[in-house]
């Protein structure tokens, strides 16, 4: 089975257009245990990336200039290589992509 990665950039600063939703950092630790309750999530990694702070990885690096470039709402979340939510990501979506990556269920 592979390994599902999900990835959240964001920043300490809340987006300017996303006043009153909660901070990218909590929204990372929110997504881990909302998965992690629904999931058997032994198969999924998290990666958080700071969009304000340097990276060494060039796909990350990429990444952040499209968002700078592009306006995007951040925290932006993405499952292996899709990106899945931008601003508020709304938990349904989520799960109907790790659904599709078979992630199992708990029971």
């Amino acid at each position: 089975m592979n390994k599902i990665k999900i990835t959240i950039y964001g920043a300490e600063q809340i987006c300017a257009s996303c006043v009153g939703a909660p901070g990218s950092k909590d929204t990372y630790e929110w997504l881990q245990a909302a998965i992690g309750r629904k999931y058997e999530d032994g198969r999924v990694e998290y990666k958080y990336v700071d969009i304000n702070k340097p990276t060494n990885n060039e796909k990350d690096f990429l990444f952040i200039q499209r968002i700078e470039e592009e306006d995007l709402f951040y925290p932006i979340v993405f499952v292996n290589e899709e990106l899945v939510a931008e601003g508020i990501p709304r938990l349904k979506t989520i799960y109907q992509h790790l659904d599709n990556h078979g992630l199992t269920v708990r029971s």
